[in-house]
């Protein structure tokens, strides 16, 4: 009689998870070839390809004690590489925490609705720029009328969803009261409410299709692939009457936990694009499988992957995190400073945590995975080898 079959293997510990950056080697050259990609899309995709490989260099750690050695790559250091922005995400969290006034905040999302997305694709920095100003500008003005006060924003413009699909909309943490429009003191907000939501709506609603309009009639808008069609003047019309009557999605609520807790999780997509390995499944020739939300997952091809990924490459020099009010840079050194004082804000706590951050980024001497005992020594790689040239 026939032993029975062993059960299917299980992932254990030992097992490597699929990484983002696997997919890029796997199918990125293949896709490159293939299809006709803007400059900015070609050079990040290039640029996740040859993230920690041979191809950009590296060095060598040594373990002193068992001569075990294993070879550690470059990085691309490009913003949209899902791989290796982890650094720059922990110092963007640590300066923020920095600046955390003492009074509550709250998180506000202002989304774009979907007839507007293939005017965004096309016309990508105008529209997010419009939605940077429409969005702070909705904020800045309530504070005005409302408290007589000038709030502290920070704005992060995300344009994915949990499946890739481009859905661009910002992520702002506001503070829940602000500086007096004199400076001489602090306006405390109501601690459970910042505004009405249906207040900010059409305040934010109206602002962006204003300025939509005058990019229209100015001839800067683009229109091409799907929404060709809107470069009719009346089918612009149409859509935009359309708009002014479809509930915009605006967001609003006391984070939960405080401000650091949304920094926190703001922090770990600032520097990253779309996905991170954690979410995925497995990689497989005909399909990735990644985690959408709880159980959920999606399954894409390879070429459905990469393209959804690279709809948020964002323009050259295009800045993705803005500050505004109390925050904004020509304000640090007066404004903030004053409402820092006036909130008593350099409190003990603060300065705990800004040395726990400062501790987090410092390197640390790393002991031999394969040993356990020597401090692993750090040499240069030699460069790779260049190919010899073509004969004549």
């Amino acid at each position: 009689m026939p032993a029975p079959a062993d059960p299917a293997p299980r992932r254990g510990r030992a097992e490597a998870r699929p990484e983002v950056a696997e997919i890029f080697r796997r199918f990125g050259p293949a896709y490159l070839r293939d299809h006709v990609l803007v400059p900015t899309q070609a050079k990040a995709l290039r640029a996740a390809i040859a993230c920690r490989t041979a191809v950009l260099g590296g060095h060598l750690d040594v373990c002193p004690c068992c001569g075990a050695s294993k070879p550690s790559y470059n990085s691309c250091r490009n913003r949209h590489c899902p791989t290796c922005q982890g650094l720059q995400a922990a110092k963007w969290v640590a300066s923020r925490l920095d600046r955390i006034l003492p009074t509550p905040h709250f998180h506000v999302v202002f989304t774009l609705p979907e007839p507007l997305r293939p005017v965004a694709l096309a016309n990508p920095k105008l529209v997010y720029d419009l939605l940077f100003a429409a969005a702070s500008d909705t904020l800045l003005e309530l504070g005005r009328t409302h408290l007589g006060a000038t709030l502290g924003i920070t704005a992060v413009l995300h344009t994915w969803a949990r499946d890739m699909g481009f859905h661009p909309h910002l992520h702002c943490v506001v503070t829940g009261g602000g500086l007096s429009l004199d400076c001489e003191r602090w306006v405390a907000g109501n601690a459970a409410f910042l505004f009405h939501v249906d207040v900010m709506r059409a305040l934010f609603r109206g602002k962006f299709l204003d300025g939509l309009a005058r990019a229209q009639k100015a001839g800067t808008l683009r229109f091409v692939g799907t929404s060709a069609h809107l470069a009719d003047p009346v089918a612009f019309a149409k859509m935009r009457d359309g708009l002014y009557k479809t509930r915009w999605m605006v967001f609003a609520k006391k984070p939960f936990g405080g401000a650091e807790q949304v920094v926190r999780y703001l922090g770990r997509y600032t520097h990253r694009v779309a996905i991170g390995s954690s979410r995925l499944v497995s990689v497989e020739d005909d399909a990735i499988v990644f985690r959408t939300r709880g159980d959920a997952t999606c399954r894409l091809d390879s070429d459905e992957f990469l393209r959804r990924f690279l709809l948020h490459v964002l323009p050259a020099g295009f800045r993705k995190i803005r500050h505004y009010g109390l925050f904004a840079p020509a304000n640090i050194r007066t404004r903030f400073e004053a409402a820092r004082l006036l909130l008593d804000a350099l409190v003990p706590r603060q300065r705990e945590r800004r040395a726990r951050a400062d501790l987090v980024l410092r390197p640390v001497d790393v002991l031999c995975p394969a040993c356990g005992v020597g401090i692993l020594v750090r040499q240069p790689l030699p460069p790779p080898a260049r190919a010899p040239p073509a004969s004549p």
